[in-house]
C-alpha cells in the first residue's frame, strides 16, 4: 500500500514541503531511503525499525521504499523520523492515511520512541503556512518556536506513540497556544556606555551610526578603549521589531544556534569573529549551504577587531553583502540567499607599532612610510569606500579616569537614537526601508534633499576630495541622520560639515 506525507526541509533558510513517499509491497524483506538524503536521513532506517517496535507497533517485514520528493534536492537532518514512521504506519494501516496527509510532521525519533526537537522549524513553519497547511506536529521542545506563525496550528508531541493516538482521534494533543509577542529590552549583558571615560567624539561617532544604521571604523592605538566602545555599541540600538527579530530566529533556528529554552531571538546580534575566520565561516557556505557570521549578524552588529589582520578574500568578500543586504550561496547541494543588513564595525591600529599618535597628540611612530603604507593597504579602498564614518579614537588621559562620573549612560544614547529612528519609521512609511542606510539612490533624491548652500558644499567636497559617487551619497545619509537626531526636517550646511569630516579616513601614510 502507497502512503504519502508532508515532512519539510530547509535549504538555506527557507523552509520548504517535502512529500515522504512510503510503499509498503510484497517482497523480500527491505528498507530503501531514495531522494537524495543524506547519512542522517539514512540512518533513520534503523531508528524507525526501533522507535515502532519499543513503542509496540509491529515493523512490517516486507519491502519498504521510502522517496523524498522532490528528489532533485539534496535533504539533511534527522527530522524525517517521524514522518517516515507515520508514512509506514499509514501504509499498513495503522494511521488513518487522510489525517496524516493534512498535517506536517518533523522530529527525530530516539530507540524508545520519544520525539526530539530539530533545527528549522521554524522556517519549515512559515513553508508549511505558505503551502496552505492548517496543522503540524512537531516535538515538545520546538512547540514555542514553530508557535510563532499565526495561521497555523501547532501539536507538540512528546512521543510517537501520541502522534498515532492523536491521528487516529483516540486521545487528541492539546493545540499549543500561540508565542506571546514580548521582546524584552533589558540589557542583560550588564555593560553601559557610562563605562567609558572621555572618548566623546567616538561616542558621539557611534550614536550616529546607530541611529541611521550606518557602517562605523574605529582607528586607534591599543588600550585607547575601540573594543570598549565597540562592545558598548548594541546597548544604544532599538529594539527589534517584531518582524526583524522573525528574521533573526529564522537565521539562527535553520542553523540549530537557538539557546536553548528561547522560541525567539529578542536582542540584536552583536558577533565578533576572530581574525583567522575562513570566507565560508564569515559569507556562508558547505555542501548544502549555512549562513556565515555576516547572516548571524543580521538586524544586528558585525564587529572586526584588528581590522588589517583578517584575510584579504575574507575582507573582499564583503563588499557585496555590505551594499546589498544579502548574499547569495551557490555549492553543489543547492544555492541560498541568506540575509545580510548589519551593522559593520571595524578597530584598528593606526601602524605596525601603534604609535603613530601619543597622548599628547605627537607622533612617536617608528614605522617607516613604506611599513605604514602596506600596512594600511590591507584595507581595500573599495571596502573604506563603503563605510561611512571614520574616527580616530586618541588615548584616554588618566586624569579623564576620575572625572566626569555623572557620564551618560546607554539609555540615555539609546533614547535620542529611538527618537531619530521613529523620524526614520514616519518618513519611510508604505516603504521596505527601516532606516537612512537603507535608502537607494532614488529614496536618496526624494528624502535627502539638502538646503541649497549645503549642496553647494557638498558638491565642493567631492571635487576637492575626489569623493566617488557612492561616497556621495552615502555622505549625504549621515547628513540626513545627523538632521534626525537634531529633529531637523531639511538638512542644513552644518550637517553635511559634520558628515564630511567622517568621511576622511582617520589614518594616512
Amino acid at each position: 500500500m502507497l502512503a504519502k506525507v508532508p515532512g519539510g526541509a530547509v535549504l538555506g533558510i527557507d523552509g520548504y514541503i517535502v512529500y515522504v513517499e512510503v510503499d509498503v509491497s510484497p517482497g523480500l524483506p527491505s528498507f530503501e531511503i531514495v531522494g537524495l538524503p543524506d547519512t542522517a536521513i539514512r540512518e533513520a532506517r534503523e531508528r524507525v525499525r526501533a522507535a515502532l517496535r519499543n513503542s509496540g507497533y509491529e515493523f512490517p517485514l516486507r519491502r519498504i521504499t521510502v522517496n523524498l520528493a522532490p528528489a532533485m534536492i539534496r535533504k539533511e537532518g534527522a527530522g524525517f523520523d517521524l514522518p517516515i514512521a507515520i508514512g509506514i504506519l499509514s501504509a499498513i494501516g495503522e494511521v488513518d492515511n487522510g489525517k496524516a496527509a493534512e498535517c506536517v510532521f518533523t522530529g527525530e525519533l530516539s530507540l524508545d520512541g520519544h520525539v526530539r526537537g530539530t533545527p528549522g522549524v521554524l522556517s519549515i513553519a512559515l513553508g508549511a503556512e505558505k503551502q496552505g497547511f492548517k496543522d503540524m506536529i512537531v516535538a515538545e521542545t520546538n512547540v514555542g518556536e514553530a508557535a510563532l506563525v499565526e495561521e497555523l496550528g501547532i501539536y507538540g508531541a512528546g512521543a510517537l506513540r501520541e502522534v498515532v493516538w492523536h491521528l487516529n482521534g483516540v486521545k487528541r494533543i492539546e493545540r499549543a497556544k500561540k508565542t506571546a509577542r514580548n521582546l524584552s529590552s533589558v540589557n542583560a549583558d550588564g555593560v553601559d556606555f557610562k563605562d567609558v571615560a572621555g572618548q566623546e567624539h567616538a561616542k558621539r561617532v557611534l550614536e550616529i551610526a546607530a541611529a541611521g544604521s550606518h557602517n562605523a571604523l574605529l582607528v586607534g592605538p591599543p588600550g585607547s578603549g575601540k573594543t570598549m566602545l565597540a562592545r558598548r555599541f548594541h546597548t544604544i540600538l532599538p529594539p527589534l521589531s517584531w518582524d526583524e527579530a522573525l528574521e533573526v530566529t529564522r537565521v539562527y533556528s535553520a542553523s540549530g544556534m537557538l539557546p536553548r529554552g528561547s522560541s525567539i531571538i529578542c536582542k540584536r546580534p552583536f558577533r565578533s569573529p576572530h581574525h583567522t575566520i575562513s570566507p565560508a565561516g564569515l559569507i556562508g557556505g558547505g555542501r548544502l549551504p549555512k549562513p556565515g557570521e555576516i547572516s548571524f549578524a543580521h538586524r544586528g552588529v558585525l564587529f572586526l577587531d584588528e581590522l588589517p589582520e583578517f584575510d584579504g578574500h575574507v575582507l573582499e568578500a564583503l563588499r557585496q553583502p555590505m551594499e546589498d543586504g544579502f548574499v547569495t550561496v551557490a555549492r553543489a547541494g543547492g544555492i541560498a540567499v541568506f540575509p545580510t543588513r548589519f551593522i559593520f564595525l571595524g578597530a584598528m591600529n593606526p601602524c605596525l607599532c601603534f604609535k603613530r599618535v601619543s597622548t599628547e597628540g605627537i607622533s612617536s611612530c617608528t614605522c617607516s612610510p613604506q611599513s605604514v603604507r602596506r600596512y594600511l593597504n590591507r584595507l581595500s579602498g573599495p571596502l573604506l569606500d563603503r563605510i561611512d564614518l571614520h574616527v580616530e579614537v586618541g588615548q584616554v588621559e588618566v586624569h579623564e579616569l576620575y572625572e566626569a562620573k555623572d557620564r551618560e549612560t546607554s539609555e540615555d544614547i539609546q533614547r535620542r537614537v529611538m527618537k531619530a529612528r521613529e523620524s526614520q519609521i514616519a518618513r519611510f512609511s508604505g516603504t521596505r526601508i527601516t532606516c537612512n542606510a537603507e535608502m537607494g539612490s532614488r529614496d536618496i533624491e526624494t528624502y535627502c534633499e539638502p538646503a541649497k548652500d549645503a549642496r553647494t558644499l557638498l558638491y565642493s567636497a567631492v571635487s576637492k576630495l575626489g569623493l566617488s559617487v557612492r561616497s556621495y551619497t552615502r555622505t549625504l545619509k549621515v547628513a540626513r541622520t545627523i538632521a534626525d537626531l537634531e529633529g531637523s526636517q531639511r538638512i542644513h550646511v552644518h550637517h553635511v560639515t559634520e558628515a564630511i569630516g567622517y568621511r576622511m579616513p582617520a589614518f594616512g601614510a
